[in-house]
Parts: C-alpha cells; structure tokens; sequence
C-alpha cells in the first residue's frame, strides 16, 4: 500500500477544464489603422477634448474615420436602424470605436466590424434586431419605472436605505441597450426623448434637502447619464454637500467613461478634485467609489487600467464593474470570465454586477432568458475569487435586483417568472400586498419553443 505522503499527484490538465485561464497583456490597439485617424499623435489621443471633439455621432462621421474598410452595404444597415428601431442615437469616443475589430484583416473588415461584440451594442444595425420580435409585448420605454418613483426631479428612491441621484441626461457615450433609454441622449425617430426640466442647481438644491430630511438613506448612487458629463467643479460641489450628511457612508458614482473616455478621468484637475473628494470621504469614513460599465474584454485597454489605478492611488475605495449581460456581446462562460479576469487580474476593477438587459423596446436580440442566465452563472463559479466572482442580476420591475436563483416560479414554457421582494418601493407605502405579491418578468419570445411562442402570437 502506499503511503499518502508518497501519493504521486496528477498531472494538471487545463485543457480538460471547460475553460483555460491565460493570463493577457492588456494591449491599447493602434489608432492609427483607421484611414481617418493615421496622423493622430499619442498626446492628442490621451486628450480628453479631443476624445470628445471627435466622437463618431452618425454614419457621416463614421465613414470619415472607416473609409473604404467598410462597405456600403453595412452604412446602409447602420442608416436603416437609426431611422427604424434605434432608441438611442448614436455617439462613439474614439477610444470605443478603437476596440472595435481590433485584429481585423484590412482584407475582410466588414465581417469583422459586423460580427465583433463591441459594435453590437455601441452601434447596432437593421439586421442585428429580431425580425419577428424586436421588441417584448411588456416592453417600456421605463421599463424599471424609475421616473414613477422620483421623489424630486432626478432622485429616485426604489430601495428602503438607497436612492439614485440623476444630475444630467447624457453621456461620454450611448449603448443601444440603455435601460434609461426614455430620458438618456437625444431623440431619434422612434423615441422623443423625456427632459430634465429644473436648473441643474435647483435640481441639485432639492436632492440635497430631501436625503437630508430623510435619514433612512445612507447609500446614493451618482449617476445620469454619466457623471463624467457633469462639470467638474459642480460635481464636486455636490458630492461635499453630500458628504456633509451625516447619514450618508456609502457614495458611488457611476460613469462608463472609466472605459469608454478613461482620458476623462486622468485629467489633472479632475484627479484633483476626486483625490479632495476621497480625503474628505475618508475622514468621515465613508465608501466612496466608483461604478464603471464595461461588457466585453476587449474595452480593457492599458488607458482603462490606467484611469482604475489613479482613481484607487488618490483615495477611492473601489472600482467596481456593473455589466450588462447581452447575445452576442458576453452571454457565454468564456467571454464573462475572460473579462473578468482581465477586469480583477489587470485593471484593478471589481467584477460586481451583470444584469440581463432590460425590456425596453427593440431590446429582443440581446435579451437572454432567465434559464440562460441561471446557467451562466453556473458556469462561471469556481474559477474566479469568490470576492470577484460577479453576480448575475434580473432588475425586475416594481422589486429591483435579484439574484437569478431568487426566482419563485418559472413557467419555461410561456417564458414567464415570478418574483417576489421584501421591501416596499416609496410608491407603495400604503400597498397592503406589496409584499405578497408576485411580480412577472418576461423571457425573450425567440428563446421560447413553439408553443410558446404560438402563444404569445395570439395576444401580441
């Protein structure tokens, strides 16, 4: 018999593992292989100004930059979505659109450009959408009822101790997906656009007066839109009023641009600001930190993990990532764990959340159903540290997060579940069965089997 210190062990075998963990070297790709951009100087591309300056905002524009890579066919797509399904109009940072089909053979762009996830949901084309379903018969242009639960213009208050602080109605950049698709960015033929109506200041003015009479909240979520669109000094301004609160310890603030527009957030001055806002936050020991929204590996650039680390090195506890699960863009095992990986192991930024995408309109060929979700978040347990191992969330309206797992009932069949929740939204105070209820959330009809599918045909 064999003693157990002389036990040989096995030979590790990675490739007999459903998924290889490589470590990668995060890569900025080359601005320069774009015909419009070839005379682009590295000190122009760390400009945050000119990143903005030269947005991609049509199909115009676009074609400035691409040229010939791309053929006339795909314009066209693009063209026909913005004029027929899109909700949110188009606005490209030079730095997104160079993680674009990053390896593409000049040769064979076009492919490349339409299958590549980053264009899914930055830039999304006619033939991208369902053709039967584009849109849920339970779709909303709010579909989380945010607006229904302001308690000021901008301030939602959803959760018992959290609420979410709306300063401004744009964004560094735009994604098809945008849950806040009724009030976010500019028109577009499908969708007018709901408006912030109060002075910024006054708008500000009453979020500040309503969190300090209600002291039950201690977490606010800064947010828009995108912070990074506020200026400076008036953020600033108001993240110290909000630290003036005694009540308040947890601040977040939420800006895609940490990925989309990190030239934003390594600006001196704005480095600054935020090293003062992290000192004041800390003397008072509150968590601040900082909500970025990436959705796919390639977006992790060395500017990416640059903007993190200077955040974390001037006094921000955290840097967390809240993406969005979409097809084609991370629904698989690999694509969420190799942007996890790179996230946690090379930027410094916390996988936290992935929400399946909600039901807005037109929203149907990135949905995933339930049932999907449940097994991604099988699949991907176990390889990442448990700390950094994202939770895959359903935001299901009238409840709010829930694990995927939560679910109290789930007809497969019809694609319908059932949620239930443990607390009362500010909107139902006075519901006597808010709390027994059961809330439905919809699968995507294309994931459905044919009676399914025949079913929701007879009532659409």
């Amino acid at each position: 018999m064999t003693a157990l210190h002389e036990t040989v062990p096995a030979v590790p075998r990675p490739d007999l593992q459903p998924y290889t963990y490589v470590r990668r070297e995060l890569v900025e790709p080359d601005w320069r292989r774009f015909p419009g951009w070839r005379d682009v100087t590295e000190a122009q591309w760390r400009d945050a100004r000119w990143q903005r300056a030269h947005c991609v905002k049509n199909v115009r524009q676009l074609r400035a930059v691409l040229g010939d890579l791309l053929d006339e066919r795909c314009y066209d797509d693009l063209l026909a979505d913005q004029a027929e399904l899109a909700t949110m109009s188009m606005l490209v940072p030079p730095q997104m659109l160079n993680t674009v089909a990053p390896d593409a053979d000049p040769a064979d762009f076009t492919g490349a450009f339409l299958a590549d996830p980053v264009r899914r949901y930055l830039m999304p084309v006619r033939s991208d959408r369902d053709p039967d379903w584009p849109s849920h018969p339970h779709s909303a242009r709010d579909s989380l009822h945010e607006t229904e639960m302001w308690v000021v213009e901008g301030l939602t208050h959803r959760y018992p101790t959290k609420v979410l602080a709306e300063l401004v109605s744009t964004c560094p950049q735009y994604c098809g997906h945008c849950t806040r698709m009724d009030l976010v960015g500019n028109s577009t033929p499908q969708v007018r656009k709901q408006k912030l109506l109060l002075k910024p200041v006054d708008r500000q003015d009453r979020m500040i007066d309503y969190l300090r009479r209600t002291p039950g909240v201690r977490d606010v979520v800064v947010s828009g839109g995108d912070v990074a669109n506020v200026p400076w000094p008036h953020l600033e301004s108001f993240l110290m009023r909000l630290l003036d609160i005694d009540t308040v310890r947890d601040v977040r603030l939420a800006t895609k641009a940490l990925a989309g527009l990190p030239q934003h957030w390594l600006q001196p001055a704005v480095v600054e600001g935020l090293e003062r806002v992290a000192r004041t936050a800390g003397r008072r020991g509150v968590n601040l930190a900082i909500h970025t929204h990436v959705n796919h590996v390639q977006s992790v650039t060395p500017l990416v993990a640059e903007a993190a680390r200077t955040a974390l090195e001037v006094g921000v506890r955290d840097v967390r990532n809240q993406g969005v699960l979409m097809k084609g863009v991370n629904a698989t095992p690999d694509d969420l764990l190799d942007l996890c990986f790179a996230l946690q192991g090379e930027a410094n930024v916390l996988p936290y959340y992935f929400y399946m995408c909600d039901m807005i309109p037109n929203a149907e060929h990135w949905r995933v159903a339930v049932w999907e979700a449940q097994e991604l978040q099988h699949a991907i347990m176990g390889y990442l540290p448990g700390y950094a191992t994202p939770r895959i969330v359903c935001d299901v309206p009238y409840v709010g997060k829930r694990w995927v797992h939560q679910v109290a009932e789930y007809d497969r069949e019809l694609g319908i579940s059932y949620w239930t929740k443990n607390y009362r939204t500010g909107i139902e105070l006075e519901d006597p069965d808010a709390l027994s209820r059961r809330y439905p959330y919809y699968d995507p009809i294309p994931t459905l089997g044919e009676a399914g599918r025949r079913w929701w045909s007879t009532r659409a």
